[in-house]
């Protein structure tokens, strides 16, 4: 190759440099920032100009931004109500570029700087706003309301930032940690109150149940009880009918059957010891000698011991 190929060479590789250094791409989700020593010279609108874009190399240099929504989110800040009371809230916000050209020359166009910004302004809002307003408006009534005026404010302080403020949310809004601690303890205590009531609640029923039963079982058995003696006195009435009625046909059979009877129950065992006077009534037919034609079956007879003063089981009889 020779000194005019080699030139040419060097002619094609400059043009193509030059060439490559005169046009820059912009993508759709992208702002672009064209300088000319240092100087903004163009600046992208809010929708931007995606596509081929051209610039004059060695002279102008690109600087491009995201133009997507970004997210910005906070440490938990501590808030006051109007009631005095700590709430620790956490939230986020979302934002992009608005105005690239004032978004360069207000926060050189830092991402740090915008969301330090935003969390300072947001921040100021909400604690204004939450200090209008109860623990109860702020959980619940005017939430929406709330963060509709924050949004709002923030967005008027922030345009002239070239920022746009899209969305305002909160994550969570808690009680202070020393207040959630008393806060749950009065939960318990109420809790644990109410359990205390219904167990007493349930003791009380059930002693009431157990008076009824133990009523209800005494009134049975009372009456049963009395259903039961009248049947023994009637029954004992009708047997002493039966005996005066019996003892009323023949009352010397009767009276003999009684001591035979009781002849029976004294002497069932050789081993009793009776100490009584031979000549009382209760020896009055074993000394009898005239029993009729036959004496009377079932009489029991033992061996006298005449010169014995008391009777045993062995009768004496003078």
């Amino acid at each position: 190759m020779g000194t005019k190929g080699i030139v040419s060479l060097i002619i094609a590789a400059v043009l193509v440099t030059v060439g490559l250094m005169s046009v820059f791409v912009v993508d759709e989700r992208e702002l672009a920032l064209v300088f000319r020593f240092g100087q903004i010279v163009q600046a992208d609108p809010r929708e931007g100009n995606p596509g081929l874009r051209f610039k004059k190399p060695f002279i102008n240099n690109v600087r491009k931004f995201d133009a997507r929504i970004q997210t910005m989110d906070s440490e938990p800040q501590l808030f006051l109500t109007v009631e005095k009371k700590n709430l620790l809230v956490d939230s986020f916000v979302k934002w992009r570029i608005s105005d690239v050209y004032l978004y360069y020359t207000k926060l050189q166009g830092s991402k740090a700087q915008a969301a330090n910004r935003l969390s300072q302004r947001v921040n100021d809002s909400l604690r204004q706003e939450f200090g209008k307003r109860t623990v109860q408006n702020v959980v619940s009534g005017d939430r929406v309301e709330i963060l509709d005026l924050v949004r709002t404010q923030v967005n008027e302080e922030m345009e002239s930032l070239g920022v746009d403020v899209v969305d305002v949310r909160l994550r969570r809004v808690d009680l202070d940690p020393e207040v959630s601690e008393r806060v749950y303890a009065r939960m318990e205590a109420e809790r644990s109150r109410v359990a205390k009531e219904l167990r007493a609640e349930g003791s009380e029923l059930a002693e009431q149940v157990r008076a009824d039963a133990d009523r209800q079982r005494a009134i049975l058995l009372a009456e049963a009880r009395k259903k039961s003696e009248q049947i023994r006195g009637q029954g004992d009435a009708q047997a002493t009918a039966i005996y005066a009625e019996a003892y009323g046909q023949d009352r010397a059979f009767y009276q003999f059957y009684r001591s035979l009877a009781a002849y029976n129950t004294t002497f069932t065992d050789p081993s009793n010891l009776l100490v009584i006077e031979p000549s009382s009534e209760f020896f009055k037919f074993f000394k009898q000698t005239d029993l009729g034609p036959r004496a009377p079956t079932g009489i029991a007879t033992a061996p006298i011991d005449r010169e014995a003063p008391v009777a045993t089981s062995e009768f004496a009889q003078e």
